[in-house]
């Protein structure tokens, strides 16, 4: 696949504020690219956008959009701003989250602005950039920022995990698409981090840092990859593979749901993983 991280190319990021928007930020404006950073405004936003003008080839190269990513309208003013600054995405990383709502019996608006943000906000993303991304007729990518527990499911946190389920699903649909449609060619990846130091935590041994996972998405869309699934230094490529294979088990043995917490399963996920 081309190399889309190159000098003079666009990428539009939201979640720019902290983390691994904020490093992806810093990283492709180093290389050269003209960025637009996407988030809420807010100190953490204006920190941001000093530091990745700090380290840009040339400032000019930076825009910054304090935008709403659950407001339909915003996000499709917030494209025809970036087409008329620097012209059409070739990079759109769509990683805005919100964690908000946690537990089965959260409140229902908490739900509701759960999946705003972690499932619309990306739909809103792909609906605003991806129709003018096409029209270029020249390669280009959408990354949606997924996550483990959308695929494995863990308990504690039903609403994230509904919602980035959701997002993998989506974004397989989008990929299939995109690689169907006569002209096109953007493709549509699913980032999948591991454990990551993000927001204002202190960083604890075993998690990876937000630049590592960057490093590991720009190399892994270069070579192709739809799923990009990091590992951290606590678990490895080989850990997570058997976790996803044992969770479609569930289906296909019949095993009751989730049952890698299931005390009768234990054993059982044990012997499986070795």
């Amino acid at each position: 696949m081309s190399d889309l991280f190159l000098p003079g190319n666009v990428a539009v990021v939201t979640g720019a504020a902290l983390g691994i928007g904020r490093a992806t930020c810093c990283r492709v404006a180093s290389a050269g690219m003209k960025v637009c950073m996407v988030d809420l405004p807010g100190e953490d936003f204006d920190a941001a956008i000093a530091s990745v003008s700090r380290v840009a080839t040339d400032r000019g190269n930076i825009m910054a959009a304090a935008v709403d990513v659950a407001d339909y309208g915003a996000m499709e003013a917030l494209a025809a701003s970036v087409e008329h600054r620097f012209g059409s995405a070739d990079i759109l990383f769509n990683n805005a989250v919100t964690r908000i709502g946690r537990g089965m019996w959260a409140d229902l608006d908490e739900w509701k602005a759960a999946l705003d943000v972690n499932l619309w906000g990306v739909i809103h993303g792909v609906r605003a950039f991806a129709p003018a991304m096409i029209a270029q007729g020249r390669p280009a990518a959408i990354i949606n920022a997924g996550s483990k527990q959308g695929i494995t499911n863990p308990p504690g946190h039903p609403v994230y995990n509904l919602a980035k389920a959701a997002l993998k699903s989506y974004t397989e649909s989008l990929a299939h698409d995109l690689r169907n449609t006569e002209g096109a060619r953007v493709s549509a990846h699913l980032l999948v981090p591991g454990w990551t130091t993000t927001g204002h935590k202190e960083h604890r041994q075993g998690a990876w840092r937000p630049e590592q996972v960057v490093e590991m998405m720009i190399d892994s869309v270069h070579r192709g990859s739809f799923y990009i699934i990091c590992p951290d230094d606590e678990v490895t490529p080989e850990m997570d593979r058997l976790r996803v294979l044992w969770s479609a088990g569930d289906i296909a043995e019949d095993r009751p749901a989730l049952s890698r917490w299931h005390p009768d399963f234990k054993d059982a996920f044990e012997r499986f993983k070795g």
